[in-house]
């Protein structure tokens, strides 16, 4: 039976499948197959011990059990507005990797077929957006919202949700890389944004919030480099969102260290990146109400929380859905990892949904931040075969 404590990790000796479960982290990776019982209870009072939402969880863990899986664990996706269904699952079986296991596409990769593109909002509406935004930071407590865009691609054939997901993981070797598939379609990723990670006591998140784009170019690359960790509308954004994090951790950990941020990089960006370590004051809690408390942060969503959801339900012309939201497991021990569905796109058999936000404070510019969207929707578009990211824009 898969799933027993401490298995070695195994090398992939099997094709995939488009039903497949695949979470790859530098930490941990994950092949889940199968399912026993989902669960669908809104996480919103996740963060509670006693909640409903915890009482199901563990009785998930007990079907999986009484079916027969000894160290069960769930895996799955938390939407962005924690009111709305989640879509977890304790899998039949599962599989810990070593993410090389899984094998790359083709390096040739063609570019996809594409018909009709639609921004959900155009330029000109987002940057309206912003500009509302920017007026209410200055009326009350607000303190940053994050505001966000879709750009939908029409197929005019159907296509492989788990061929796109390997070209993705290809050329994103260092993110949490997911292919997950859901009722309505399958939601791929290439995250480079920790949540919650959680092993015994301790417990470690990364949160970004603060970017730039990188360049070709080595000198010219290093030069952006510094301009972002100089940049004080960058340095205010992400303080924001570290104060936050400490804050909602300070009352569950015992200690809990937050040093200075750092750059992180991924193939198209620079990301200011603080590293949270701590250790759990009480052995109840497990990985996935840490990432009930902290989710949604300042980072996707904005400070203070409630204010900042509610200007993103007001301004924003769709519902996010799982974007924005976290992806990730858990076991029953309590351990597991948690990242941000942020570098991502929603997969149906004749469409693609990709998405993009940023960080609005009191110093941002509209072209700016319509101008960051489009750098950060790169990552989904080189996987499709889109040379050209001005296209996005």
């Amino acid at each position: 039976m898969s799933g027993i404590a401490n298995a070695p990790r195994i090398t992939l000796r099997q094709p995939l499948h488009p039903e497949d479960t695949l979470f790859l982290s530098p930490h941990k990776s994950l092949l889940a197959r199968g399912r026993i019982a989902s669960l669908t209870e809104p996480a919103g009072d996740g963060h509670l011990a006693s909640s409903t939402f915890q009482l199901r969880l563990q009785q998930l863990f007990e079907q999986a059990r009484h079916a027969g899986v000894e160290n069960p664990i769930v895996v799955g996706a938390i939407p962005f507005d924690k009111s709305q269904p989640s879509a977890l699952y304790a899998p039949a079986e599962y599989h810990w990797l070593d993410r090389t296991a899984i094998a790359a596409a083709p390096a040739a990769a063609q570019t996809l077929a594409q018909g009709a593109r639609r921004l959900q909002p155009d330029h000109d509406e987002f940057c309206r957006m912003v500009s509302a935004a920017l007026r209410q930071l200055k009326r009350d407590e607000l303190q940053k919202v994050v505001l966000s865009r879709l750009l939908h691609i029409e197929l005019p054939q159907p296509q492989s949700a788990l061929r796109l997901w390997q070209r993705l993981n290809r050329q994103n070797p260092a993110s949490y890389n997911f292919h997950l598939p859901l009722a309505d379609g399958v939601l791929i990723g290439a995250s480079p944004e920790l949540l919650l990670r959680k092993r015994g006591e301790r417990i470690d998140s990364m949160p970004l919030a603060g970017s730039a784009r990188r360049s070709a170019d080595a000198a010219q690359d290093m030069r952006l480099r510094a301009a972002l960790l100089a940049s004080r509308k960058d340095r205010h954004e992400h303080q924001i969102v570290a104060d936050a994090i400490r804050r909602q951790l300070a009352e569950r950990c015992r200690s809990l260290t937050l040093p200075e941020p750092e750059l992180i990089s991924t193939p198209t960006l620079w990301h200011l990146a603080t590293r949270v370590q701590g250790c759990v004051r009480h052995p109840q809690e497990n990985a996935l109400s840490l990432a009930c408390l902290l989710h949604p942060t300042p980072a996707l969503c904005g400070a203070p929380c409630r204010h900042a959801h509610a200007l993103i339900q007001r301004l924003e012309p769709f519902r996010r859905g799982w974007f924005g939201g976290i992806v990730g497991w858990c076991n029953a021990q309590g351990d597991g990892e948690w990242v941000v569905t942020i570098r991502c796109g929603h997969i149906q058999p004749q469409r693609i949904t990709l998405f993009a936000g940023a960080g609005i404070v009191p110093d941002s510019q509209p072209e700016n931040e319509w101008y960051e969207t489009g750098v950060k929707l790169g990552t989904m578009l080189q996987a499709l075969g889109c040379a050209q990211l001005q296209e996005a824009s």
